[in-house]
């Protein structure tokens, strides 16, 4: 019985390790990555080309490489980013802004409104992890 739950968690866990690295395989070519390989000491990153079953090909700077996928631990991914300026418009006068409310009235006829607006530049979305390297096989 103990070598059927083996052989079945084998299994699950090669299952598991195809479904995440189809994953890899659905991301458009130029999406940015962040690839950690096996014993290296920092993140590779780098613009998807392609991934086929055995290796990820990406491009860093001008230079296209291919690694193989047993020698990748972890696979991050940049998500396509929204618009990158959006516009902000405030308003401000009379019982809009607690300055001007502590602030006496002034002597003018009417009501002034003062309308401020503003281009905000958006930063990059966050890496999220696409692929992880399964554990290795318990050993008998």
């Amino acid at each position: 019985m103990r070598g059927i739950a083996m052989v079945l968690l084998a299994a699950m866990t090669a299952f598991a390790a195809d479904d995440a690295w189809t994953k890899v395989r659905e991301l458009k070519s130029g999406t940015e990555l962040r690839i950690f390989k096996k014993g290296g000491l920092h993140p590779i990153i780098a613009k998807m080309e392609e991934a086929n079953p055995d290796s990820l090909i990406i491009v860093v700077k001008t230079e296209e490489l291919a690694i193989p996928r047993e020698q990748i631990d972890r696979v991050d991914y940049r998500p396509v980013r929204g618009p990158r300026v959006t516009k902000e418009t405030r308003e401000s006068g009379p019982g809009t802004d607690a300055v001007a409310a502590a602030e006496p009235p002034t002597n003018a006829p009417g009501e002034s409104v003062s309308t401020t607006t503003s281009l905000v530049l958006g930063g990059q979305p966050d890496f999220q992890t696409v692929y992880r390297r399964p554990p290795p096989e318990a050993k008998k």
